[in-house]
């Protein structure tokens, strides 16, 4: 497989049988390129959460080849796919899933420490960087809960780069944030991908959003209609 390509999907099916039988996806091909900012569109209903749960490596029941990073993930233990979606993979989700408990500090930390690559006084010096460089280290040492819908997301997002992963995946991330809040991770996920040459994949409803990125993926009752 070449190695620019991050992500190489092949004929990609997904079947529900609950109750009737459902084809949710059907022969789903496409690439995404090593810093390439790409989003996916389409009605309710079309299966782009579907396919964003099965190249997430969350979802295995399916048929086809999903490729990340050179490596055929498809048929893999689910030990395997665990530490290989903590290592390359970083989710960024329409809600943000901090864990209220913790500090937002400690939120952004948790992957790296569940990698166990870095010292756990490593880990917290690079989500310093990431929280400064994403403008919110003055809310490191806060719960969770106390700081404003706008920055959890940006908090998420340090979560999310913490791994260095090869990919970042978002399912609706701005999908409940204002304008402002919504044009500010835009730009975080465009200097993500311009300066970092990392690949982003995200699923939207935000057509404006979408317009800006690479290339647009548009789906249409479990098929890539256009972009692909």
């Amino acid at each position: 497989m070449p190695s620019h390509h991050i992500l190489d999907v092949r004929k990609v099916s997904k079947v529900f049988h609950d109750p009737v039988t459902v084809n949710v996806l059907k022969d789903v091909s496409f690439t995404v390129d090593k810093g390439e900012f790409v989003s996916i569109t389409g009605k309710s209903g079309c299966g782009k959460s579907t396919l964003l749960y099965i190249l997430s490596t969350m979802d295995t029941d399916y048929l086809g080849e999903v490729w990340l990073d050179g490596e055929n993930t498809s048929g893999k233990p689910h030990g395997h796919l665990a530490r290989l979606r903590n290592e390359k993979i970083g989710f960024v989700f329409q809600f943000h899933y901090l864990l209220t408990e913790f500090s937002v500090l400690r939120n952004v930390m948790l992957p790296a420490l569940k990698l166990g690559r870095l010292s756990e006084e490593e880990i917290e010096h690079k989500a310093m960087e990431l929280l400064g460089r994403l403008d919110i280290e003055g809310q490191a040492h806060k719960a969770a809960n106390q700081i404003s819908g706008g920055q959890k997301q940006r908090v998420a997002i340090a979560r999310a780069l913490i791994n260095d992963p090869a990919i970042i995946m978002g399912d609706e991330p701005t999908g409940n944030l204002d304008s402002r809040n919504s044009e500010t991770v835009f730009e975080i996920f465009k200097q993500i991908a311009d300066e970092h040459k990392r690949s982003l994949l995200i699923v939207t409803h935000d057509e404006d959003f979408a317009k800006r990125t690479d290339r647009i993926i548009e789906m249409d009752d479990g098929r890539i209609v256009g972009g692909a």
